[in-house]
């Protein structure tokens, strides 16, 4: 007996390839900087809890971001600002040269319109208070994953209202009273570094290293280290 073929209309037996179950895209990798333990602890449950994020590197200072964040295993980098050997805002301005596809957050407590300017400069794509990070965060990390800018909502009105009247009194965006190299120096002079040391992280001479904090205190019209020191912790480069 001749074994008959299937009618062609049958239903076939197998899952056709547009019925598969569509698979989840992979989290979004994220490197979290912050040289508080507990912060970072409490940071990464408020991540690790989402089911498209996952935090796969910590660091503890600004330099130490850089390095990790060299990394194509990290596509998203969240920076404190106030942080040893480069603030996030230093970070961020050094990872956008080298990895300019990854995306930056700043996380900070302070709410300042030119950490703000500086942040978006800097190539990040938000601007989160810790205060309500348990409240935004998640948000601007997705947002960022988008390519999107994200700021605090509590910010944003003061921001533009500040941005409208600068606009309307002619008066350009707040200036960094320093370079990008000077406020390294300032900021590493500060934290207590000797010139030699100074010159070791930058890669530069102990005598450039020289040159460029006798230009910072003729700049900033001050004597010596305390004066420096207490600027940049009135300016945010380190914490008192």
């Amino acid at each position: 007996m001749t074994a008959q073929n299937p009618p062609h209309d049958a239903a076939p037996t197998g899952t056709s390839a547009a019925t598969a179950p569509a698979l989840d895209p992979a989290p979004t990798r994220i490197l979290l900087a912050d040289d508080h333990a507990l912060v970072r602890g409490g940071v990464r449950l408020i991540l690790d809890a989402e089911p498209d994020l996952t935090v796969v590197a910590e660091a503890a200072d600004g330099a130490e971001a850089v390095t990790l964040a060299r990394s194509p295993d990290i596509d998203l980098a969240v920076l404190d600002i106030s942080m040893p050997l480069r603030t996030g805002l230093q970070a961020a301005r050094e990872l956008s040269r080298l990895r300019p596809e990854l995306r930056i957050l700043i996380l900070t407590m302070y709410d300042n319109e030119q950490y703000f300017f500086e942040a978006l400069k800097a190539g990040a794509s938000g601007y989160v208070l810790k205060s309500v990070a348990d409240r935004d965060l998640v948000e601007a990390c997705r947002a960022a994953v988008r390519d999107e800018p994200f700021i605090c909502p509590g910010a944003e009105k003061a921001l533009i209202r500040t941005y409208l009247d600068r606009a309307e009194q002619g008066r350009p965006l707040p200036d960094r009273a320093v370079t990008e190299r000077e406020e390294e120096i300032l900021k590493l002079v500060a934290e207590g570094h000797s010139s030699k040391e100074i010159g070791d992280l930058l890669v530069i001479s102990p005598k450039t290293v020289e040159r460029h904090r006798a230009n910072l205190l003729q700049k900033l019209g001050m004597r010596d280290r305390l004066e420096l020191t207490r600027y940049a912790i009135r300016v945010g480069l380190i914490e008192p």
